[in-house]
């Protein structure tokens, strides 16, 4: 358990606009519920951000997500269990989430293109925007892992 700062109590007021912000990410976009999951996931892999990778986990098995995808999530570009449109986004998520300091190349924008329409794209990058923002909250103030499942519904995946 952790004994740094919990920032739920400590900024209500700013965590509460984050918190729309990030739903307004998943309840007003041209994005599948499914594929957003999927970005959230990787992304929380990324960035090693347990709490997060836990709590997204848990909503893809709750909202139907295959265990076989979610195992192959971390290989990814070596798994044939990924849609073009589903391997475009992970890709453009983990641009995003590294920030390459010669920025985001010609050639994956072009292939995010080539999936995403104009809305879609930016609707893309704002969900990737929001779990990096989640995850630099949980992971410098080690929010623990299932924390928080009783609060938001997790304990029906039934995973422990």
């Amino acid at each position: 358990m952790s004994n740094r700062l919990n920032h739920f109590e400590t900024s209500p007021a700013i965590l509460e606009k984050m918190a729309a912000f990030s739903m307004a990410t998943k309840q007003e976009t041209s994005i599948d519920q499914t594929l957003l999951h999927l970005v959230d996931i990787r992304v929380s892999m990324l960035n090693g951000c347990a709490f997060c990778l836990d709590m997204h986990v848990k909503q893809a098995k709750i909202q139907g997500e295959r265990e076989l995808r979610l195992y192959h999530l971390s290989t990814w570009r070596e798994s044939g269990l990924f849609t073009e449109r589903e391997r475009a986004a992970l890709a453009w998520a983990e641009e995003v989430t590294r920030l390459p300091d010669e920025g985001i190349s010609d050639s994956l924008y072009g292939e995010a293109r080539k999936h995403f329409s104009e809305k879609e794209l930016c609707d893309l990058n704002f969900a990737v925007m929001a779990i990096n923002s989640w995850n630099r909250l949980a992971v410098p103030f080690q929010a623990a892992p299932g924390s928080a499942d009783e609060a938001f519904g997790l304990t029906k995946a039934g995973l422990v």
